[in-house]
């Protein structure tokens, strides 16, 4: 057995203790409540030892250990809110934006489709989801395109998710999930015809790391697709309000650490890539339901029953009733003590992407469209 083979074993039975057994078929608040007490505390001081919560605090030592450190810190952090992005969100983890009468769900498929539609993603054609998560934007864009996917995912637990949802959608046929790291990805040069990551690359450690090794795997003339997180071109680090948003953003979302838009397209050029397209998407948003809404908990916004309940979560009643039901877990010794700290983390996030998005000082949807045309001329 390798020494990367035995790593992979050993961080899935480390998942297995801490979401327990057949964790992949529960949701909500029962899967938290089903994981290890342990383990679980484990993870809530692995996380929390990155971050003081006070961005005036903040070292450079403790931006370079986010840094250097960003697998463990991802890794830990989706073990953490995986169940609660669940919960409170949906299956598929990022934003997206709103037309009048349109519901969430669709919004956020629509989303995932526009990506599709932009990169020219065909049918059975190989895609790779860089950081797929549970499979959500994975499992819409192979049902609307007809493609053969794989998903890569760092997080045991939530591959074991999106090959569950899979299966239950028949899709067990057409998509595969895959354990590595983005830095370092698990396949040889020249494999891909399409690339796409929805929200996902802004935990790379290096955007131009991660681009370099979408451009790697690849073919020649293929296309990658990204939303990406990213503060504004005017965000200055050295500006104590400026910081703080990001550092909300960063200290509630597992990010090592927050970049520029022009930083991010800078990233792309360095990795080798021809530029197709850019666009904020959040510039033309709909200014009576901007893309952060639904975290607001502003229910008078909800374009349907069933968007009611999405919002609500994120309301302050809404969150006042998850983190005392979360609480009550762990009062009972179902939740290990410290798990409502998950919850205040999310809302230190929602603070800081809701000041970000109405300052356009953050947008989560940079679009960028690139080709590896350069592979052609090699």
């Amino acid at each position: 057995m390798t020494a990367s083979s035995s790593a992979v074993n050993q961080d899935q039975e480390l998942s297995r203790l801490l979401h327990g057994k057949n964790a992949e078929n529960k949701t909500g608040l029962s899967a938290i409540a089903s994981k290890d007490l342990n383990q679980q505390k484990k993870k809530l001081a692995e996380y929390f030892q990155y971050w003081d919560k006070n961005y005036n605090d903040e070292s450079q030592g403790d931006l370079d250990n986010r840094v250097s450190e960003y697998k463990k810190l991802v890794n830990n952090y989706y073990d953490l809110a995986t169940d609660l992005y669940e919960y409170g969100w949906c299956q598929s983890f990022h934003f997206s934006r709103f037309y009048k009468g349109e519901a969430f769900a669709q919004s956020i498929a629509r989303h995932e489709h526009y990506l599709a539609h932009r990169m020219g993603i065909s049918a059975n054609s190989r895609v790779l989801d860089v950081g797929c998560g549970v499979g959500g934007p994975a499992r819409e864009i192979t049902e609307f395109t007809g493609c053969n996917l794989v998903g890569l995912n760092n997080n045991d637990y939530q591959i074991s998710r999106a090959v569950n949802y899979a299966i239950k959608r028949n899709l067990d046929k057409k998509q595969v999930f895959v354990k590595g790291d983005f830095m370092k990805m698990p396949f040889d040069d020249n494999t891909f015809d399409y690339v796409y990551a929805i929200e996902a690359t802004v935990h790379a450690p290096s955007l131009e790391g991660v681009y370099s090794e979408i451009f790697r795997v690849l073919k020649p003339g293929g296309v990658f697709g990204v939303y990406e997180w990213v503060m504004s071109d005017d965000y200055d680090s050295s500006n104590p309000e400026h910081r703080r948003v990001a550092y909300n953003i960063e200290v509630g979302d597992g990010i090592p650490k927050m970049v520029r838009k022009c930083d991010a397209l800078e990233a792309i050029n360095k990795a080798g890539f021809e530029l197709l397209d850019q666009e904020d998407l959040a510039e033309n948003d709909n200014p009576e339901l901007p893309w952060y809404y639904p975290i607001t908990g502003d229910v008078t916004k909800c374009q349907n029953i069933w968007d009611f309940i999405t919002v609500f979560r994120t309301s302050s009643l809404g969150k006042f009733i998850t983190r005392h039901s979360v609480k009550l877990l762990e009062k009972i010794g179902m939740a290990s003590k410290g798990t409502s700290e998950v919850s205040d983390t999310l809302a230190i996030a929602q603070e800081g992407l809701i000041e970000g998005g109405k300052k356009k000082l953050f947008t989560p949807m940079y679009l960028m469209i690139v080709y590896t045309i350069l592979k052609l001329e090699a």
